[in-house]
Formats: structure tokens, sequence, C-alpha cells
């Protein structure tokens, strides 16, 4: 499937991209030779094979979640520089215009 430098160029102003012509030529390039590709794959049977989420026998390695002793919220707020009704309290960091 080819890619016209138009569509390459439509994408590009959607997504406020600046692309020149050149890079514009080379990406449409690019994204052919990738829709190429997801042909080919097309074109291979799937029948009977069942979905995985990887190619590889991965095991999870994480620990089972368990309820564990924990810091009280007296405990959590103790050394903070400034509370407010039991939560933190920062200063504000959004500057208005």
């Amino acid at each position: 499937m080819r890619i016209a430098k138009e569509e390459v160029e439509k994408v590009a102003t959607l997504a406020r991209l600046r692309v020149d012509e050149k890079e514009q030529a080379l990406l449409a390039e690019q994204l052919s030779t990738i829709l190429d590709y997801v042909e080919q794959l097309k074109a291979i049977s799937t029948e009977g094979v069942d979905p995985t989420a990887t190619v590889r026998d991965v095991v999870n390695v994480c620990r089972d979640d368990s309820v564990e002793p924990s810091l009280s919220p007296e405990q959590a707020l103790g050394s903070a520089p400034d509370t407010d009704e039991g939560m933190f309290r920062v200063p504000k960091i959004i500057e208005s215009r």
C-alpha cells in the first residue's frame, strides 16, 4: 500500500508536527514499507492459533499482594512541613497568565 506525501502532510498537520518536503518523502516511503509488511502478515493463516500476549514463556515475578503493617496517617504526616485536615499541603505551582 502506497502512502502519498500529501497524506503524510495531512497527518503531520493534524498532529501539529512540522515536517519538511524531504521528511515527507522519507516518511511516506517508510510508512508504505510498514504497510506492505502488514499486508504480508495478513496473508498468513492463523487458523487454530490461540491468541497470546507474548511469544515467550514469561512468568510473573511479582510477589502476591498482602496486607502488612504501615504508617498511620499521623506518622505519615508527622514530618511534613505543612498539613491541612489530614493531608499534605504543597505550594501552588501553577501561574496565571
